[in-house]
């Protein structure tokens, strides 16, 4: 379905801060829909010309609000397909709303959360999976994440996804002909190479599921440190993250419940949690904080199994065993050695979590990255196997047309409207 049509039913102009509200220099006031031209002139007295910056003196009923830089971005070359325009504006905040009085005055109104963005899906300049991808840019906290925002914002996800979606059509196609001309003596290896086709397709999909690193990047990895009490977790937690997130004490036993600090390696956003001391104990609250320490090991991506003396049995068959005081006592042999009082061998821990948190995250292929992605391709594989495992013609080619429509619910060439809200309400004001 071509969506194209569907652009700014209501006919409004809208405007939002596209700046946050924080203390600045500089706020930018965006502005888009088909009165932008009149609301421009009748602000600055004349349009500047397209897409060149201009120092405008704003005016409204014959007050002055503020000298702004003014950008006319008429459409459809423009980030949403209509015309629109910028104001950077002195961000003081009577000058903030000032403007937006004289916006709302002249007809506009404020925008809705990713109503620019949705406005641009609408008028075909970006797809949905493209969308995301900006909501993505702007929660960006880590390079890696960046990295992926970018790449998914120039279309790769999209182009692998259109790909399937085109092959689909062709298998399609082929399968159509077998059903409208059953008396024409076409070869057998027309239905063996479009089985083949499907299958591989399905391979693909597969494939492509088993891969989370791109849900992991967008989301942040989570290191757990466990193991029993007082061998220096929350010392490790201090020394890791750069500064005193957890109490550390002689005592045994001293947290209680579950701290967590944001923390980024080499370009990946991580969360460092330090656990209960892991024991049998009558306490009710240490009871209760071990419990919670048992759920984040379950839950984590990668496990700092410490300990100090004799090696103990792996919490989880991936963790990373380490041996804490190895200033005061040697590590069991092939056991990782650190000394979280003194710094000693430390370097072989980046070392060996660096290795970790770059299988899980790095690779070649384009990842998915939500989870709306995941169930739309695990849907589509779906209709596939059970085209592949059909045994009539007519049902075949209706498990293809479902999974076209299934891939086609991504990228929003079918049924987009359905979709809008949910994916455009998590977005700021201004995007």
């Amino acid at each position: 379905m071509n969506i194209a049509p569907n652009l700014n039913r209501d006919g409004s102009t809208i405007f939002a801060l596209a700046t946050g509200l924080s203390r600045a220099a500089i706020a930018i006031m965006r502005v888009s829909g088909p009165d932008s031209a009149r609301l421009l002139t009748a602000l600055c007295g004349k349009l500047p010309a397209p897409r060149y910056a201009s120092l405008r003196a704003l005016r409204h009923d014959g007050e002055k609000l503020d000298d702004a830089v003014v950008l006319w971005l008429p459409g459809p070359r423009s980030y949403t397909g209509e015309d629109g325009f910028e104001l950077h504006l002195h961000a003081g905040q009577a000058i903030i709303d000032g403007v937006a009085w004289a916006l709302t005055a002249l007809g506009a109104r404020p925008a809705e959360p990713g109503e620019f963005t949705k406005r641009a899906v609408q008028a075909g300049r970006i797809d949905l999976l493209q969308a995301e991808a900006i909501a993505d840019l702007v929660e960006a906290e880590s390079a890696a994440q960046r990295r992926q925002a970018l790449q998914q914002a120039d279309g790769a996800l999209s182009r692998l996804y259109e790909d399937w979606a085109e092959r689909l059509r062709r298998t399609l196609a082929q399968q159509e002909a077998l059903i409208d001309f059953p008396d024409e003596t076409l070869p057998d290896a027309v239905e063996a190479g479009l089985l083949r086709e499907i299958d591989s397709l399905a391979s693909e999909m597969r494939a492509h599921l088993q891969n989370h690193r791109g849900e992991l990047v967008r989301r942040g990895l989570t290191i757990v440190i466990a193991g029993a009490p007082n061998v220096g977790k929350s010392s490790l937690l201090n020394k890791l993250s750069g500064y005193d997130a957890a109490i550390v004490t002689h005592r045994a036993g001293t947290t209680r419940d579950a701290i967590a600090v944001d923390w980024v390696l080499d370009g990946i956003k991580l969360r460092l949690v330090d656990t209960a001391g892991l024991r049998e104990t009558e306490d009710e609250i240490e009871a209760e904080g071990i419990r919670r320490a048992m759920f984040h090991v379950e839950q984590a991506d990668i496990i700092i199994h410490l300990f100090v003396g004799e090696a103990p049995d792996l919490l989880r068959d991936d963790a990373l065993l380490v041996c804490n005081k190895a200033d005061l006592a040697s590590p069991p042999p092939d056991v990782l050695g650190i000394s979280a009082a003194t710094g000693e061998g430390f370097d072989a821990l980046f070392a060996a979590l660096r290795k970790r948190v770059a299988r899980l995250t790095q690779g070649e292929a384009v990842p998915l990255t939500r989870a709306r992605h995941r169930a739309g391709i695990e849907e589509a594989s779906a209709h596939l196997r059970n085209a592949l495992d059909g045994d009539w013609e007519e049902l075949r080619g209706e498990e293809l047309r479902l999974a076209m429509r299934a891939l086609g619910r991504l990228t929003g060439q079918v049924d987009v409207e359905s979709l809008l809200d949910v994916v455009f309400g998590q977005f700021c004001i201004g995007k």
